[in-house]
């Protein structure tokens, strides 16, 4: 179970390199309104000791002195990377809190990305997708074509709607990374055609830039998930690759 300080890392990112972490969620606790059987963070109900959110003011001075400190001991930085206990984007703050990384990312580390890594369920908010829009690796999560599926995988908060987060990412204009982890569970398969065909039609529909896929790698909360492997998960997306979308296959470290 992983616990983040508000700013963390740097960390490798099988994805994203060298990735300095921000969580927008409690540094002892963790919020979402997913409860994914993967989560890597544990169960919600593990991680209600701690439900103080940190502020825009706190987040802009812990990472100026993070980049201020990494920029002296001449350490790169590949990406500003929202992740941590929970979903970012349920921080009130978070429209404000990316101005300021933004800006500190100009003033210290221009060269740079700034990721989010989102499950999605906000952006039909329009302060919350101008914001995921103004950074450079805005990554969403669909893990599951169907809300029967995403209720075994991802457990949502009432309410959730695969196909309303579908239309709400078209305001992206295919500018932005689609993220799917593909598992395996006692009741479910994602290599099983009805979800890897959903999947293709998602991603057909939404053109994304990048299509994002891997699996599990760290222990899980849920036992008797399996991973894929990456031969297993590019033949299920070459329909895609041949396509022209890009997609980026990242399997367990030791299957790399």
């Amino acid at each position: 179970m992983i616990r983040e300080e508000t700013v963390f890392g740097p960390i490798f990112s099988r994805r994203l390199g060298s990735s300095l972490g921000i969580n927008l969620l409690p540094e002892k606790g963790k919020i979402c309104n997913f409860d994914c059987i993967y989560c890597e963070c544990g169960w919600n109900a593990d991680g209600r000791g701690d439900s103080v959110l940190p502020t825009a003011s706190k987040v802009r001075t812990d990472l100026e002195h993070m980049l201020l400190r990494l920029q002296k001991e001449h350490t790169p930085v590949d990406s500003i990377t929202f992740s941590g206990d929970g979903e970012p984007t349920l921080n009130p703050e978070f429209p404000q809190i990316i101005d300021d990384t933004l800006r500190l990312r100009d003033l210290y580390y221009p060269q740079a990305k700034v990721s989010v890594l989102s499950n999605a369920t906000r952006v039909h908010m329009p302060t919350v997708l101008a914001a995921l829009r103004r950074v450079d690796n805005p990554i969403m999560k669909i893990d599951a074509p169907t809300n029967a599926l995403a209720a075994l995988i991802n457990q949502p908060a009432p309410g959730y709607d695969v196909q309303r987060v579908v239309k709400a990412l078209e305001a992206f204009e295919g500018n932005f990374i689609l993220q799917t982890c593909m598992l395996r569970g006692n009741n479910f398969d994602s290599a099983s055609p009805e979800v890897i065909d959903g999947m293709l039609a998602i991603v057909r529909a939404l053109r994304p830039r990048e299509w994002m896929v891997y699996t599990i790698d760290r222990p899980t909360p849920m036992q008797g998930l399996t991973k894929f492997t990456p031969q297993e998960m590019k033949a299920l997306v070459q329909p895609i690759i041949d396509e022209g979308i890009k997609v980026q296959i990242k399997g367990a470290v030791e299957d790399n």
